[in-house]
């Protein structure tokens, strides 16, 4: 749902259905438009698909909602293409549709290994998140495709913004501060990360998840197939595999996104118990969304979640003692809150 071309969403979608109810409008009637857009919107992602090197990939589209375009969208490339899961099915037979998360992705795995091929592609249910494995079957998580995306478009935007949420790893900020852009820390939501870019007129975003945001040359939302036409676009220009772009980016230990249950009345107290002792100290503090601390170690984030009853932990070290030090003061903040600490 947009409005005048921004995002439209929360508070707003509640005030619409309001009206709707009551019948508050000005004039007019409505009326249901149905057209045909499959052909024309993937010969749009086709657009920004230059070519060069042929290349083999793996697509798994989860029996989500992708799966007709991402049949029609590889008929039409160039290369060596294996399909996965493209048949929509809202009982998710094979797997859940969830790319992000590394079990989820042992058929596109098994795919690329056994067709030889240069990297493998998933979607979500409603096509929107990405996931993406290299050649050796490496997971390349949001951040580390938003390193390599970044790369392309500040050569053409210099100086651009170029958003990421809170969860987003510092190798990927600091990159960005290193090819000229400017990073900008943003709240996770994809409804929050779009007002954002629209705000500040940033070409590209991202987030962990999986969202990848184009405005440039593209509308500005998170379109997954469009994303891998980007990525393939970049590969198939480029000398170097994915594999190589990823080892190339500065290499951290770091844990996933942790995720674990607290009441609704508390996930927020907590989040605000933990900010008002870090205050007391010297520790470098960004509450952008929850707490994002950085210290010797690297850093460490605890927010609560905006849509369940769950707080959000992660930390990233440059070494295995560093990260078991910030899983150590996360578990010793997280227990002064009288929280069951989860293993992690």
């Amino acid at each position: 749902m947009m409005l005048n071309g921004g995002p439209f969403y929360g508070k707003d979608i509640v005030e619409l259905g309001e009206r709707a109810q009551a019948g508050k409008w000005t004039s007019g009637d409505g009326r249901v438009v149905e057209m045909e857009i499959m052909e024309a919107y993937v010969t749009r992602l086709l657009v920004d698909f230059r070519g060069g090197k042929p290349l083999r990939v793996a697509w798994d589209a989860g029996n989500g909602s992708a799966g007709d375009a991402m049949v029609d969208l590889t008929s039409r490339l160039p290369g060596e293409h294996f399909l996965l899961n493209e048949k929509i099915d809202g009982t998710f037979p094979a797997h859940h549709p969830d790319p992000t998360v590394e079990e989820n992705l042992e058929q596109l795995k098994a795919c690329v290994r056994d067709n030889n091929c240069d990297l493998g592609i998933g979607f979500d249910g409603d096509g929107d998140r990405i996931g993406v494995i290299d050649g050796a079957g490496r997971v390349l998580w949001g951040d580390q495709l938003l390193s390599i995306f970044a790369a392309d478009v500040l050569k053409t935007h210099a100086g651009a913004s170029i958003i990421a949420d809170v969860k987003a790893s510092q190798v990927l900020f600091d990159e960005i501060a290193r090819l000229g852009g400017v990073p900008v820390m943003a709240p996770t939501g994809h409804s929050i990360i779009k007002s954002k870019m629209a705000e500040l007129k940033s070409p590209l975003a991202g987030e962990m998840s999986g969202h990848i945001f184009f405005a440039d040359h593209y509308y500005g939302f998170d379109d997954a197939l469009y994303a891998a036409i980007r990525l393939l676009d970049i590969l198939a220009r480029s000398d170097k595999s994915i594999g190589e772009m990823r080892d190339a980016l500065p290499q951290v230990v770091n844990t996933p996104e942790i995720r674990f249950d607290v009441s609704e009345a508390r996930k927020f107290a907590v989040v605000d118990e933990v900010k008002a002792r870090l205050s007391k100290t010297d520790a470098q503090v960004d509450d952008t969304d929850g707490v994002r601390v950085l210290g010797p170690d690297g850093w460490w984030l605890l927010r609560a979640s905006n849509t369940q009853n769950v707080l959000v932990v992660r930390c990233e070290s440059e070494t295995e003692d560093g990260l078991e030090r910030l899983k150590e003061t996360v578990a010793a903040q997280l227990a002064s809150c009288g929280v069951d600490v989860p293993a992690f």
